[in-house]
């Protein structure tokens, strides 16, 4: 990637690797004219992975080079769930999350986001104590790359709400130097973080709890409920309770500079919502 300029602002959206692999997830982000993108290596379905040496890594790394995409993000499955006190549920967990990071490494990323996991009715303090006891059994420090935990929503037993919660679990990791942190604006927003009127409060709380230089991504999401609902439902930016100018503003702030801010939202507007929070003029229609 030496031949491109890395850009201050990298921005893309939640891409498919249906049939070719990585190489469709890049097609696609050259599709948005983004610079970075994220996947998912395998379905949230459950089943086999596909073999991740069948995703045309090189030519799509290629691609990649050519067109000045970087620093792409790989989501874990969300049936890993490292809080479930199931000895099974919290087993499998342990061997998707160490199954997907040797299948990121073989592709040279250098971020895996992760939903903390869900407590199910046992309680926060048993569900943070599980995910660290996985991470421990897990994590050997010699990985090449972060993982990183997604602050959540506060909907239903899930772990991780709170920037004190996942400042928690580094805490209690030993190879705490690869854990990062990926925020979300409609979960932050929807679990009482005013990111809307206080972004620079908020980032200022998450690096006195957590310390900035562990913020590695951003998704960038629009919510379909009001302030502190506790609800995770993303709307398209500007057609939710945070607006476009508060997420342009996230989009364009300093601190976020140069990481990859991911949109997840719905309804296939990826081209439009990049073009919009980058001040570019809309494509004409094909």
């Amino acid at each position: 990637m030496a031949d491109q300029t890395r850009p201050e602002i990298l921005l893309g959206a939640n891409v498919s690797i249906a049939k070719t692999g990585l190489l469709a997830a890049v097609q696609e982000t050259i599709e948005y004219d983004a610079n970075t993108f994220m996947i998912y290596t395998r379905s949230n379905r459950g089943g086999k992975a596909r073999p991740i040496e069948q995703f045309n890594r090189d030519e799509a790394l290629a691609l990649m080079a050519e067109h000045g995409i970087f620093d792409p993000v790989v989501h874990l499955s969300y049936l890993v769930n490292l809080a479930s006190q199931k000895q099974e549920t919290w087993e499998y967990g342990m061997d998707v999350l160490t199954e997907e990071i040797a299948r990121v490494e073989y592709l040279g990323f250098r971020y895996i986001v992760m939903h903390p996991g869900s407590h199910v009715g046992e309680g926060e303090e048993a569900g943070v104590a599980r995910i660290i006891e996985a991470l421990n059994h897990i994590l050997t420090g010699d990985e090449k790359l972060w993982l990183c935990l997604e602050t959540m929503a506060g909907d239903g037993s899930k772990v991780g709400n709170s920037l004190q919660q996942i400042a928690e679990i580094i805490s209690g990791v030993q190879h705490a130097d690869k854990l990062a942190v990926c925020i979300d604006t409609c979960h932050n927003y929807s679990f009482g973080y005013d990111v809307v009127n206080d972004f620079d409060g908020f980032l200022e709380q998450f690096d006195r709890v957590i310390g900035l230089d562990r913020l590695k991504v951003a998704h960038i999401n629009d919510s379909k409920n009001p302030f502190e609902s506790r609800k995770d439902r993303h709307a398209n930016i500007g057609e939710g309770s945070l607006g476009k100018d508060a997420i342009y503003q996230i989009v364009h702030h300093e601190a976020l500079r140069g990481i990859p801010q991911i949109l997840e939202t719905p309804a296939g507007k990826y081209r439009e919502e990049i073009d919009l929070l980058l001040d570019r003029a809309p494509r004409e229609a094909e």
